[in-house]
């Protein structure tokens, strides 16, 4: 995570130093990315009641959790695909201008690094489907939490951070 914060805090610092160059245009943000933003953070709260469901053994609820949790993840992503269709039909390329140009990197470079929640959900799944999960000592569920609620919060800060340009 560490890695990914020096990655988007660089490309954070050169996006805030270019907005003020004369030549900056901004872009008219699709409003699909608002719902977004609200499925990502539901899927913060679904993650939570899984590892709520596990820490008190009820694996069929933290395997019901999970299966919310991954397909709210999907759904962001296709949502970011509509998004980047919506600014394809209105005219809007990654060189067209320098905020296009973040916009399209910062939010595909967030898409690809959010493909590791989904992973790890399913890697966490399948141990609970073997029964191979121990709601006490297994840390999997957890670490893949944390790891969601960074990419989640990630995205608040880059959707702040592009919406006021």
């Amino acid at each position: 995570m560490g890695t990914i914060v020096m990655l988007f805090g660089g490309l954070s610092s050169a996006y805030i130093v270019l907005r003020g160059v004369p030549s900056w245009e901004n872009i008219v943000i699709p409003p699909i990315l608002w719902l977004n933003t609200a499925i990502l953070l539901a899927s913060s709260a679904t993650i939570e009641a899984a590892r709520r469901s596990l820490s008190h053994a009820r694996l069929q609820g933290m395997r019901t959790w999970l299966l919310i949790s991954g397909g709210f993840g999907l759904a962001f992503l296709a949502g970011q695909l509509v998004a980047w269709r919506q600014l394809v039909a209105a005219g809007v390329y990654l060189p067209s201008t320098h905020h296009s140009a973040f916009f399209y990197v910062l939010t595909g470079l967030h898409g690809v690094h959010l493909l590791g929640g989904p992973a790890g959900l399913s890697y966490v799944l399948s141990k609970a489907l073997k029964k191979r999960i121990d709601p006490v000592k297994d840390e999997s569920l957890k670490l893949c939490a944390t790891y969601w609620h960074f990419m989640d919060g990630l995205w608040v800060y880059l959707f702040v951070l592009l919406v006021l340009a």
